[in-house]
């Protein structure tokens, strides 16, 4: 099952990060959580390992859509978008929040996914 929406950047790492904070904000985004899984295994398991960032990004109005539609979705939020290198390459995913969602049996969510997807999207094919 296809649970994210990737593309490959032809930026560097860094400014990709910045061009994705920027379109992320542009939609009504903010980035709640930022993991830097480089620095982190290095911090704790001293591996040398390539950039890779996990952002947790939300947007408050369908946060607060979703969570009046289900309590427990929080344990699904924030939608994360991971930036990371390969081999010199950049590649922008995001979760599918149609498909993560889709395992809450809540017909009020669907539409919320939909939303939320299609906004993740356009953030990140405007990413140039």
């Amino acid at each position: 099952m296809k649970y994210a929406y990737s593309k490959k950047i032809n930026l560097s790492f860094d400014e990709t990060i910045k061009k994705l904070r920027e379109k992320l904000q542009e939609v009504g985004f903010g980035v709640l959580t930022e993991i830097d899984v480089k620095a982190t295994m290095k911090k704790k398991l001293n591996i040398d390992y390539d950039n890779y960032l996990i952002l947790g990004a939300c947007n408050p109005p369908f946060a607060h859509k979703a969570l009046q539609s289900e309590k427990e979705i929080g344990l699904l939020l924030p939608c994360n978008i991971i930036v990371y290198e390969d081999n010199g390459e950049v590649y922008v995913s995001t979760i599918l929040p149609t498909v993560s969602m889709n395992m809450v049996e809540n017909d009020n969510l669907e539409e919320i996914a939909k939303e939320i997807e299609s906004k993740l999207i356009s953030v990140i094919d405007a990413v140039k």
